[in-house]
């Protein structure tokens, strides 16, 4: 399949996939007589991978490293358990300071009534401080 139908199937853009390519997250596909870049089911496979990492927002050095792990089957899974917990710890950080956002941006909301005046707004007044 070329890069269009390949897109398509995957729901990745044509410009995130030769990305992908380019970073070497997925291998080199071959090329037509017309020099069309081909791909096959293992590059659906690959990009499918790769796509279910960037959704679980693990960096792309990240993902490499577990692309090469994946070709290493025999070695232990200990340092693909530890990515994945630090990946958790970033998480449970990025929680913590949403919710913060999220009390702050209540307080906010409460101190200000639509009917008053933007000199008198209260959001205008925290966000001045």
């Amino acid at each position: 399949m070329k890069i269009g139908q390949l897109s398509k199937v995957s729901g990745c853009s044509i410009q995130t996939i030769r990305y992908y390519e380019k970073e070497g997250l997925l291998n080199r596909p071959s090329r037509s007589e017309g020099n069309f870049r081909l791909y096959d089911e293992k590059s659906l496979k690959e990009l499918e991978f790769v796509k279910h990492c960037r959704n679980l927002d693990i960096p792309l050095l990240d993902i490499k490293t577990l692309i090469d792990l994946k070709h290493r089957p025999e070695e232990s899974c200990s340092s693909i358990n530890d990515l994945i917990a630090k990946q958790l710890d970033l998480v449970n950080q990025r929680i913590k300071e949403l919710k913060a956002l999220k009390s702050e941006l209540q307080i906010m909301k409460k101190a200000c009534s639509s009917d008053s005046t933007v000199e008198r707004c209260g959001i205008m007044k925290t966000l001045e401080v």
